[in-house]
């Protein structure tokens, strides 16, 4: 006789996986405000921190940091998957920025370009494609005041370990604006369903720690305006790339979501794999303005391409001019981790060989290495381009 086999679980998830009432008590498990003793509160579930943070982050050191991160890092993991930082910027200097931006915005409807995006026809909305490299061409001071905030680096370090990437792209949702399907983020919920079923389920469980996804309200923004809904928990629900397609999951969504008013310079951070999406518009005259931050692993793929020796040499000057003005290092590195290329490979081994280390420097070390020596600005320039050059990456 034929002794019975019992079948193992599939490589692969399909749809057949996704199951609403296991969904359900993902979902609403609820957020205990004893697991977050940092956030000043809890919010329809959501971690929202503010002055007990940086009470906790001042004059606490390396080891004050690292308890903050493993709180935040948990959150995002397998807690609420989202937290807020209320006052994470300043308003002076993102009011700066806003005015930075609306600029590039008048200049694109000067030219005729509108700019579209996944869910909202082309000018509907205001969009500014690539606004961290446009930010720093054009307002290197105002790039080095946004950016120099440490609310980013907290939270990427967190959550993707040192030399990430950050993109940002600029949303402004005009009154009547219309809600997006829910969804998840880059990468796979970047792609149609059948096609999100080929890749594994261990890759359905890594894409979400490949990316960080951030929002800085550069408005107050009222909930009839429009800000992000959110179903808290939902990340931990590993067919979700999946689920979050089907009609059943989205009717869940509507009936649970939660909303957050936002005020102008607080920033939110979450888990990718979140099921989210931008609200309504239904306000008489608030523009919904964010600037969306996507932060990417040093080992992954940027959903946009940036041309980092231009940032670099866009910023080189007025860094040199605030470390000689004696800003610390440690905000300087924030915008360093925000413009430059903090991982050294992909690279062309024969150009750029890791000679008596197990690695060659990358753009960043490169940068830093200027400002510790005080290099000029055109040396600073030519140390950038040789680097790149080794890297093949060099402009013509």
């Amino acid at each position: 006789m034929t002794a019975p086999t019992t079948r193992r679980p599939s490589t692969w998830l399909t749809r057949e996986d996704c199951d609403l009432e296991e969904f359900r008590r993902l979902v609403e498990a609820g957020t205990d405000p004893d697991e977050v003793p940092l956030a000043d509160r809890v919010e329809r579930g959501v971690p929202v921190y503010g002055e007990r943070l940086r009470e906790h982050l001042a004059g606490g050191g390396e080891t004050a940091r690292r308890e903050a991160q493993d709180e935040i890092a948990r959150v995002l993991a397998g807690g609420a998957g989202i937290a807020v930082f209320s006052g994470a910027f300043e308003e002076a200097v993102v009011d700066r920025a806003t005015a930075a931006y609306q600029r590039m915005i008048d200049d694109q409807r000067a030219s005729g370009v509108t700019g579209g995006d996944h869910f909202a026809k082309p000018g509907a909305n205001d969009r500014v494609w690539g606004a961290l490299e446009k930010l720093a061409r054009q307002d290197p001071e105002v790039f080095c005041d946004y950016f120099a905030t440490d609310v980013v680096d907290l939270v990427s370090v967190a959550w993707l370990g040192p030399q990430y990437q950050v993109i940002s792209d600029l949303n402004v949702v005009n009154p009547g604006g219309t809600a997006q399907t829910p969804h998840r983020d880059y990468h796979l919920g970047f792609m149609p369903l059948e096609t999100a079923e080929r890749f594994p389920a261990h890759v359905h469980r890594l894409s979400p720690v490949m990316t960080l996804q951030g929002a800085v309200a550069h408005v107050d923004m009222p909930v009839e305006s429009g800000p992000t809904m959110y179903l808290p928990h939902s990340q931990k629900y590993e067919p979700g790339y999946l689920a979050v397609v089907l009609p059943e999951f989205r009717a869940y969504f509507d009936e649970h979501h939660v909303q957050l008013p936002l005020r102008k310079g607080d920033a939110v951070f979450f888990n990718p794999a979140l099921f989210h999406c931008a609200g309504s518009n239904v306000s008489a005259d608030v523009k919904r303005m964010a600037n969306l931050l996507q932060v990417s692993s040093a080992f992954g793929r940027s959903l946009e391409v940036v041309d980092r020796l231009a940032v670099c040499e866009a910023l080189y000057p007025e860094l040199r001019a605030r470390r000689t003005a004696g800003v610390p290092d440690a905000v300087l590195d924030n915008v360093i981790a925000a413009s430059a290329e903090g991982y050294p490979f992909p690279t062309d081994l024969d150009l750029d060989q890791p000679v008596g280390r197990i690695n060659p420097p990358s753009q960043a070390e490169v940068l830093r290495d200027c400002l510790r020596e005080d290099a000029a600005p055109a040396d600073a320039v030519a140390r950038l381009r040789e680097h790149a050059a080794r890297r093949r990456e060099a402009r013509a």
